[in-house]
């Protein structure tokens, strides 16, 4: 016990300072309330009409976003960091439990299976012994290439890994490492010919390994492959069997005595691919589903007491995040404070200021840290280490010390299903120790736990289970991520940030206005779905053991959605003003026009300081300001439709994959089509998501020329009587604003013939029918 006392700390908690910060929120909060409180003295004494009722659609909007201020006032209000100290566990590594890492994909053509390989590499390579490490990978399209690659990649493997850890690689996912230039990136000594020898042989076999994937065809490999692709026979996507191949076996070498530390620094941990059944019949529950049949079959093969899971582009960036994770999951007296460990998403080579708004880093810089400070950070979907225990629903109080505390065998077979294999495992999860090994695995090599592993994968398996209720990752929301974290931090949880230096893992940010645009409407369909469930935060704070303060910060992002239609009628107002000769904003003349000036200022002053603070460009700035309005009335406006009307029994929300871009070892050409000539530009698509965004632009390119006609002909709509009667200057600035927001899309409106960097003709008529229908309503008495 003494010896457990002196040991020294793995992680620390470290408070960072925000008092100025604090008082902005204060000063933007105070002139929101000033707003409203002119607002609602102004309405006392209106006079009715038009103007009035824009008065009280303002009111509403600003009221709304007051709220929506204040969620993000707590978001961030105690942000924290934790440090962790890997160079501690060192003379601890018996201590260390096994990890099994998950890496999901879904469509082999949306992302390549080049991207996946390159990731699973990158685990296959981390510094945590090899016999402690299982891959498990998949495929929810049921490819061959897939499988393919995955085999190659395993042989690859026995050059990549010893050279990574015999020469320091800092990144081990080839196709980075192999398109950095310096000798520090390299790792090794750069006059070292031995080294250069093997740094080219491993080079040439990469390139191999690639050409072999990109030049594999489905269709050949299943009729003329060897035995490895025979159950691919007339496999479909959507129907087919389990398929589970075992491309490389550590266990005999784990459990050998005998084996070398030179021997034990080249082992390879074991990868495993898994497509699991499908039929047209059963619903799949996207990756959720996925993710919990390779939480089953993992349990019956290698049960290791931590999962890790990754998506198929999130390499690992830092070879040592393993050991990062293991400081915060073993680093704290009760194990309560880190039930799963979160890193937070970053990218790799994105694009100059980020013109598409969806890297993220301010979020995570401010929201993240400040989440982290309460009951933990939210679970991003990848990059996480989970304890088993937690995903099996074990709530942080019930950790059993005797048989007596055990749950019955019905009480499991109900729980996990009929497999007396995973029964049995989830009893050593729930009861055991999770320093131990493994002890599910009783036969020498893994091939023997596929009739078990099968099993557990069949489609129909987890009916009258509670798979996807209080077992595993939660259904019934697009966005299963946030839904299974908010169930782990209801049952009582915390968790952690894990954010070394350099970052945990990379991923790949979409490109282009389609594919951005997809991915919003993917997220905001899927909080949106939660807000309107029985998952709701404030239901599972009333009941459960969701914090306050926690439950308040998950809105920070479920509300999202809900954001559309109230900036969507704010955005509307100044047109309408313009059309309806009204206002909804004091006239510059008036006192009360500072209120709104100050707030406009005080706003975005402050959003551009946190870019500067999170040392990002004016630029940056400006392209997250545009894209969020942009996003707002196109993604989450037809999320919010899309979730109304399935509420309403009228429709069902489709699960989108994002596509991934391809990578690349070299600076070679990216593309001969004319669209990559400007990758930082907006494309369109003739997807009805481009339809109110390019409406918008349209109107308010409208309100602006008619506002300047006012201006310059008449030039009395500030005299106006009363004040309230006709647009005045601030409803011109806003029309202007909205026109620099929408700019993209008033790019397109005029690039005819430019491919995707205009807009459809569809698009454009949609859009002019929605414009037309505004004025005729606006201008009818």
């Amino acid at each position: 016990m003494a010896s457990a006392k002196t040991k020294l700390q793995l992680q620390e908690r470290v408070p960072l300072p925000r008092t100025a910060w604090k008082l902005a929120d204060l000063a933007v909060l105070f002139l929101l309330l000033a707003l409203l409180a002119h607002r609602v003295s102004s309405l006392m004494v209106a006079s009715g009409g038009g103007a009035a009722w824009c008065w009280l659609a303002a009111l509403i909007c600003e009221a709304w976003f007051t709220v929506v201020w204040l969620i993000n006032m707590n978001a961030k209000w105690n942000p924290v960091r934790f440090d962790t100290h890997p160079e501690r566990l060192a003379q601890r590594t018996d201590e260390l439990p096994a990890v099994d890492m998950f890496v999901t994909t879904a469509d082999p053509r949306l992302e390549p299976p080049v991207v996946t390989v390159n990731t699973v590499l990158s685990l296959l390579a981390l510094d945590y012994p090899a016999g402690k490490l299982s891959c498990y990978v998949s495929d929810d399209g049921c490819s061959a290439v897939t499988c393919y690659a995955l085999r190659e990649a395993a042989e690859f493997a026995k050059l990549w890994v010893p050279f990574c850890k015999k020469h320091g690689v800092k990144v081990r996912a080839p196709f980075v490492y192999f398109s950095s230039g310096g000798a520090a990136e390299r790792g090794g000594a750069a006059d070292d010919a031995k080294f250069l020898r093997a740094w080219t042989l491993v080079k040439n076999a990469y390139e191999e390994l690639v050409r072999r994937i990109e030049n594999a065809e489905e269709d050949s490999l299943v009729r003329h492959g060897d035995g490895l692709f025979a159950e691919f026979v007339g496999a479909e996507r959507r129907n087919h069997p389990t398929i589970i191949k075992v491309l490389w076996d550590n266990s005999s070498k784990m459990n050998s005595k005998s084996e070398s530390n030179q021997e034990a620094d080249d082992a390879i941990p074991s990868l495993i691919y898994v497509s699991r059944e499908k039929r047209p019949t059963q619903h799949h529950h996207f990756k959720a589903g996925a993710m919990n049949v390779l939480t089953r079959v993992s349990a019956v093969v290698t049960n290791a007491p931590i999962m890790l899971n990754v998506d198929c582009d999130m390499f690992a960036n830092n070879p040592q995040v393993a050991l990062h994770a293991m400081c915060l999951l073993l680093g704290f007296d009760d194990e309560l404070h880190s039930g799963f460990v979160q890193a937070p998403q970053k990218f790799y080579g994105g694009l100059k200021d980020d013109p598409f708004g969806n890297q993220s880093q301010v979020m995570f810089e401010k929201i993240v840290h400040g989440v982290a400070g309460l009951q933990g950070i939210f679970y991003c979907g990848t990059g996480c280490f989970h304890r088993r225990k937690v995903i099996y629903g074990v709530p942080p109080d019930s950790s059993t010390t005797g048989i007596k505390d055990s749950p019955s065998y019905k009480e499991l077979q109900n729980r996990f299903g009929r497999s007396n294999e995973l029964i049995e495992s989830a009893r050593t999860t729930i009861s055991g120790d999770m320093f131990k090994a493994p002890t599910v695995v009783v036969a020498d090599d893994l091939t023997s736990r596929i009739e078990a592993a099968k099993q557990v994968s069949a489609c129909n398996y987890e009916t009258d289970t509670s798979w996807g209720q209080e077992v595993g990752w939660v259904y019934g929301s697009m966005t299963e991520d946030i839904l299974t974290g908010q169930r782990i931090h209801a049952a009582g949880w915390r968790s952690t940030i894990l954010n070394p230096d350099p970052p945990a893992f990379l991923g790949g940010a979409p490109t282009g206005g389609p594919a951005s645009l997809t991915q919003y409407k993917r997220w905001a369909t899927g909080w949106l779905e939660i807000l309107l469930s029985r998952h709701n935060p404030f239901l599972l704070a009333a009941f459960k053991r969701l914090d306050f303060r926690q439950c308040v910060a998950y809105l920070a992002i479920d509300v999202w959605p809900v954001r559309a239609p109230f900036e969507l009628c704010y955005a509307l107002l100044p047109p309408y003003c313009f059309i309806a000769n009204c206002s909804f904003l004091p006239k510059a003349s008036e006192p009360g026009f500072v209120i709104p000036l100050a707030l406009f200022l005080a706003y975005n002053m402050y959003n551009l300081g946190e870019y500067m603070d999170c040392r990002l460009s004016t630029r940056a700035w400006w392209n997250n300001h545009r894209m969020q309005r942009i996003v707002s009335s196109s993604a989450w406006l037809l999320a919010f439709l899309t979730v109304v009307l399935k509420t309403l029994g009228l429709s069902e929300t489709v699960f989108e994959v994002t596509r991934k871009e391809q990578q690349s070892s070299s600076d070679g050409d990216a593309g001969d089509g004319a669209d990559d000539a400007d990758p930082g530009r907006f494309t369109f698509d003739s997807s009805p998501v481009f339809v109110p965004p390019t409406a918008l632009a349209m109107l308010s390119v409208v309100a602006v020329v008619v506002g300047a006609w006012r201006e310059v002909a008449a030039g009395t709509a500030e005299g106006a009587p009363g004040g309230v009667v006709g647009p005045g200057v601030g409803e011109l600035v806003c029309c202007s604003w909205l026109v620099l927001c929408f700019w993209p899309f008033v790019r397109g409106l005029v690039a005819v013939g430019r491919g995707s960097y205009g807009i459809p003709r569809s698009v454009r008529l949609k859009a002019f029918l929605l414009v037309a229908a505004f004025v005729h309503l606006c201008t009818r008495k």
